[in-house]
């Protein structure tokens, strides 16, 4: 396993980003992500320490831009901690996958919570700002170019804070997650997440494409931060 992951493997698939995915698969692999986020991806701590601080109870509404939102878990669980402490945000969750989009605009509607299927350039093109920019899991579905446009339209939507956070390629992640994923059945979760894990960055890796300004940091449970701050 050691040999797999010394090298990201940019050949690699996931099974739901193909356009003949199983489609109830599919809806299933959505819908567990909110489990997964919850448990896995490290949100509640960045939102304590990088979103709260720079947030009010009174005034304008901060805003915040998720990028590749997916089935929208991310943005209603941001939304919703800021309103049980009383503070006031509006999100835009956008997703380039018709089918993403479509699922997210599905959810139950959530005061200051809105979907669309837009890429980030789009946002770019309108003249779009957000105090903060946002990602989760999506910096290893890109190729090196790609990433680099991803870290320039950021930069260009975001006011105060860009937060791209994303896994880190390992032999223990994949082990872990291997044996932690067997309870999610009838959905891509397991099998897409390993391939994820195999088509993460390194932190070092990471750092040498990340433009000056940027800063990767490791998180626990196998994440990493890309982050440009502001303030």
């Amino acid at each position: 396993m050691d040999l797999m992951m010394r090298q990201r493997a940019v050949d690699a698939v996931e099974i739901m980003d193909r356009p003949d995915c199983d489609a109830r698969l599919l809806q299933n692999t959505y819908r567990q992500f909110a489990v997964v986020n919850r448990v896995l991806a490290g949100w509640r701590r960045l939102y304590a320490r990088e979103l709260r601080p720079s947030m009010s109870a009174n005034g304008a509404p901060a805003t915040l831009l998720d990028i590749g939102a997916g089935g929208g878990d991310l943005a209603q669980m941001l939304a919703g901690w800021a309103r049980r402490d009383g503070l006031a945000l509006h999100i835009t969750g956008i997703d380039p996958d018709p089918r993403a989009a479509a699922y997210a605009l599905g959810r139950p509607p959530l005061p200051g919570v809105q979907f669309r299927q837009a890429h980030s350039a789009d946002l770019v093109r309108e003249g779009r700002r957000f105090d903060f920019v946002v990602s989760n899991h999506v910096l290893h579905h890109l190729s090196a170019h790609e990433l680099q446009q991803l870290l320039a339209d950021s930069a260009a939507l975001s006011t105060k804070k860009a937060l791209h956070n994303d896994l880190r390629r390992s032999p223990a992640a994949y082990a872990l997650f291997s044996a932690a994923a067997l309870p999610f059945r009838r959905s891509f979760i397991r099998a897409d997440g390993l391939t994820s894990i195999r088509r993460s960055y390194t932190p070092t890796e990471l750092a040498a494409l990340a433009p000056p300004g940027w800063n990767v940091e490791t998180r626990p449970k196998f994440h990493q931060i890309l982050a440009l701050r502001r303030t």
